[in-house]
């Protein structure tokens, strides 16, 4: 009887959307759109109803990964009708418990945390990230760049703004494979300590400077952030595409760890993803609580003003701030075309659910930049020396002469 009303209840919302969207059921019925057809679902299960009839896109999602249907079509086109599908809107304006996000994110769980997202298996993130293993937005000057030249692009902007020099030191917080140090120690003549919680990015990096003959300019820790000595600080420090794992209650203790790391007169530059809204806690459609259960458990977004408030507050004067919204749009479409070109052996290293969590949610991300409910700030800060000043150019000609 439910079965009978799901169905009659998912016929009545296809058709009331007008969605060029075909839908096999298990017992060999099917749904026929009004509208030509883009995209594909075969119902494994009665189960699959239920996300279908009362879809988000969190719960669609889920439904996905778990096997109760396949998805036929081209991936841009299933986020869009996905999106038509739940009604979709932006960013939620929910505000958390700042005791529960402290306790999200003590030294335990983040590393914990870390573990599940990164150490999935080094050669399955090597399918689909550029030869460098850059995990994180890419630069495009232009839209026919490569993402091998887009993240190199990306690597030397990073180290324009920090304005690296020839024996610097540089400490590159959450530094995953290596790409950042590798490229400052050879383009900028720096000495680069990265640290990292993922046993497998803190592995290959090792074998990685062994292989480069870099013992002298590179070294990488299996350490946390607020583990790191203080008692030498660095000219510089870079912290890209980590501090989404730090929580909005901690990131006062961020931001003043790093002024304790940096030397009076550095520069440290913020690369990260933030949020759309003022007081988003997370994206609506249920696509936050699965990214927390699939994908990135204890991930919290926070606004850019946030981060500025956060960074000022503990001293450290900000100098820059660019959005690179666009760039990671462009970034996660490449990862998942690579993704989906590798198919079976992505299949093969890392199961079929693993597969479908990935594509999902790198597919669902790209939609959500590319909608505007995320985005991705740089933000370049500096602490300035105890008579106030910070030698910082007047103009950006240094980033693009």
């Amino acid at each position: 009887m439910w079965e009978r009303q799901l169905i009659q209840k998912t016929r009545r919302r296809l058709d009331q959307g007008g969605l060029p969207l075909r839908v096999k059921f298990w017992d060999g019925r099917e749904y026929l759109p009004r509208v030509p057809e883009k995209m594909v679902l075969t119902l494994h299960a009665p189960s699959a109803l239920r996300a279908l009839a009362l879809p988000t896109l969190g719960r669609l999602a889920r439904a996905y990964v778990e096997d109760e249907f396949d998805i036929e079509g081209d991936i841009h086109e299933i986020l869009a009708i996905g999106e038509r599908l739940c009604a979709a809107d932006a960013a939620a304006d929910e505000r958390g418990s700042p005791l529960l996000a402290w306790l999200r994110h003590s030294l335990p769980a983040d590393r914990k945390n870390i573990g599940f997202h990164y150490d999935v298996s080094n050669d399955f993130f090597g399918l689909w990230l550029d030869d460098r293993r850059v995990y994180s937005c890419a630069y495009f000057r232009r839209p026919e760049d490569s993402l091998e030249l887009a993240q190199e692009q990306k690597l030397d902007l990073i180290c324009r703004k920090l304005m690296l020099q020839p024996g610097e030191r540089l400490l590159d917080i959450g530094c995953g494979w290596g790409g950042l140090i590798f490229w400052a120690a050879a383009n900028y003549g720096v000495h680069c300590l990265g640290i990292t919680l993922s046993q497998n990015q803190h592995d290959y990096v090792t074998a990685e400077i062994a292989r480069l003959g870099l013992a002298d300019r590179v070294e990488v820790r299996l350490l946390d952030y607020r583990e790191v000595p203080e008692d030498s600080p660095f000219d510089k420090i870079a912290s890209v595409g980590m501090f989404e794992h730090v929580g909005r209650a901690n990131l006062g203790r961020y931001f003043a760890k790093i002024h304790r790391l940096l030397e009076p007169g550095g520069l440290v530059m913020n690369h990260g993803i933030t949020a759309a809204g003022l007081y988003t806690q997370g994206l609506r459609s249920g696509i936050s609580d699965f990214i927390e259960q699939y994908v990135f458990p204890g991930g919290e977004l926070t606004h850019v003003s946030s981060v500025i408030e956060a960074l000022t507050s503990e001293g450290l004067e900000c100098v820059d701030v660019e959005s690179l919204r666009p760039h990671y749009a462009r970034t996660l479409w490449h990862w998942v075309g690579r993704l989906e070109a590798n198919a079976a052996r992505a299949r093969a290293l890392v199961g079929e659910k693993k597969y479908r969590i990935w594509r999902i949610y790198m597919a669902g991300s790209a939609h959500a930049f590319e909608r505007g409910w995320m985005s991705l700030s740089q933000i370049l800060a500096g602490r300035p020396r105890t008579d106030g000043t910070l030698s910082y150019p007047f103009t950006r000609e240094h980033l693009y002469g």
